[in-house]
């Protein structure tokens, strides 16, 4: 089979949306699992901690 221009394009309009809403479900479930909730509220948190201000910097600490 002779993989051309034309071919690799009509593959990838019959597959490419397929593989897609594969990877989309992937991420969806993995940010949905049970398990992974702590390891996110950690990250949602983790922006405010006390180390992150802006002022900071400014009086020398």
């Amino acid at each position: 089979m002779d993989f051309d221009h034309q071919t690799i394009v009509a593959f990838s309009k019959s597959w490419g949306l397929f593989y897609l809403l594969a990877m989309a479900a992937g991420v969806l479930i993995y940010t949905f699992w049970p398990s992974n909730r702590k390891r996110f509220d950690r990250a949602k948190k983790s922006i405010l901690d006390k180390d992150d201000r802006p002022g900071d910097q400014d009086r020398g600490n």
